[in-house]
């Protein structure tokens, strides 16, 4: 708190925070504008009457865009799938491994394909979601669309696609201008600010009688212990010992002090989840769509609350940890650059010994971090479907809003740590 407390004092880091603040502000603005064409209550009732699948999960992600059906409806899923599907071809298509290796311009020309691949998912989700829409009605019968037809399509689709391209320039901005991750932040504010309805809702539902008065001070207790729990292991660390080895440069002695390199149990941080989550709820949402019998049982059978939905989820946290964990920390990049630094680890040979050694550490760290991510992503959500519960009390919107608010905060002391830093260099000037 007193880093935070300290933060207003820095004019650079006080313009980012609120730059980024601003930036929240526009997407939340733009949360309320709606689509042209829409039966606003029809799609509220309708809303209401599936808070509990996969329109109450994707609701919650888009911040209530898309029970509203604003210009945001799609969220930034569109971007994130893209970025999933980018990451898989880096891997598979040798052109793009080399693009990702030459630095900056490589990045630069890899952040275009994922734009372009944002907008081509937007134009093929809003094209399917207008189309689906035409066919749905409210509880009472009402239809959702005023006017439906080819130019409802075409108007919806490019209203959508315009929307998530523009929530997609509004999180590189506050990444490369702001502090924290941009895309993430987007998810955060998206979650959060369903928090006061949510909350409006369960002391309805206490009223109702639906919740027991008996269970409400177990389930605080329960989100609690969930938060200790992500906050316990995102902080974790396993701290490989390292020695440097001493070098003389002319009269003068380098090296020979010890350090350690630092392993979280968790490196893909809440990458994982959020990836799961898309993926899991693109081939849903747009089955739920398609009026055709085959398409509507795949889409129960990989509906929330399903073992189906639960064994895929699980599965796809699994992978996406591994995979993402082997994109973003390379062993041999790791046990080369300590090769050439003169350090070692004791015990441990360098170069493609001291590779191995990593890379066995940072699997069974991957191994724990897979679990722990699939224990409080499923389990918080299958017992609280016991207890007939929203969904956003569940494991992933508290891993996302613990994890994301870590990340900032950690953001913001490394630039108050730079800050200071460069203070005391000033005073040593003068």
């Amino acid at each position: 708190m007193s880093g935070l407390q300290n933060a207003a004092k820095s004019p650079d880091l006080r313009k980012k925070i609120f730059f980024t603040l601003a930036m929240l502000a526009v997407y939340r603005m733009g949360v309320q504008v709606p689509t042209p064409g829409i039966n606003g209550e029809a799609l509220a009732a309708f809303f209401a009457k599936n808070a509990g699948n996969i329109f109450g999960m994707f609701n919650m992600f888009s911040g209530g865009a898309l029970e509203n059906f604003s210009i945001f409806a799609l969220g930034i899923m569109p971007y994130i799938s893209a970025s999933i599907i980018i990451q898989l071809l880096t891997v598979v298509i040798p052109q793009l491994e080399t693009l990702k290796k030459e630095g900056e311009a490589g990045q630069r020309k890899i952040t275009q394909y994922t734009r372009y691949g944002t907008v081509g998912l937007s134009i093929i989700q809003g094209t399917f979601i207008a189309t689906g829409l035409q066919s749905m009605v409210g509880p009472g019968g009402e239809p959702i669309v005023l006017n439906p037809g080819t130019p409802f399509i075409l108007m919806t689709m490019i209203t959508l696609t315009a929307g998530t391209s523009f929530i997609m320039w509004l999180g590189e901005q506050m990444t490369e201008r702001g502090i924290g991750n941009g895309i993430s932040l987007i998810i955060f504010a998206g979650i959060v600010a369903r928090g006061p309805s949510a909350l409006v809702n369960s002391i309805q539902l206490v009223k109702a009688g639906e919740i027991t008065l008996f269970f409400v001070p177990l389930i605080m207790v329960f989100m609690v212990g969930v938060v200790a729990v992500i906050v316990f292991f995102e902080t974790a660390q396993r701290r490989i010992p390292i020695q440097y080895a001493k070098r003389v440069v002319g009269r003068k002695v380098y090296g020979g002090q010890s350090s350690h390199l630092p392993l979280k149990i968790n490196i893909a941080g809440v990458i994982p989840p959020i990836f799961a989550s898309s993926i899991m709820m693109f081939p849903a949402t747009i089955g739920g769509f398609i009026q055709v019998d085959w398409v509507q049982q795949v889409s129960a059978a990989m509906s929330p609350g399903t073992i189906y939905y639960y064994a895929l989820y699980i599965a796809m946290i699994v992978f996406f940890c591994f995979f993402y964990t082997a994109v973003t920390f390379k062993p041999d990049d790791v046990a080369e650059n300590l090769k050439k630094n003169g350090g070692f680890v004791p015990g441990i040979r360098p170069g493609r010994k001291t590779a191995d050694f990593i890379d066995k550490v940072l699997t069974r760290l991957t191994v724990v971090g897979a679990i722990y991510l699939s224990a409080v992503c499923v389990l918080p959500t299958v017992l609280i479907a016991k207890f007939n519960l929203p969904f956003y009390f569940g494991g992933t919107a508290l891993l996302i809003i613990v994890g994301v608010a870590i990340d900032t905060i950690s953001q913001v002391q490394s630039q108050m740590v730079m800050t200071n830093y460069d203070g005391f260099m000033k005073s040593r000037n003068k």
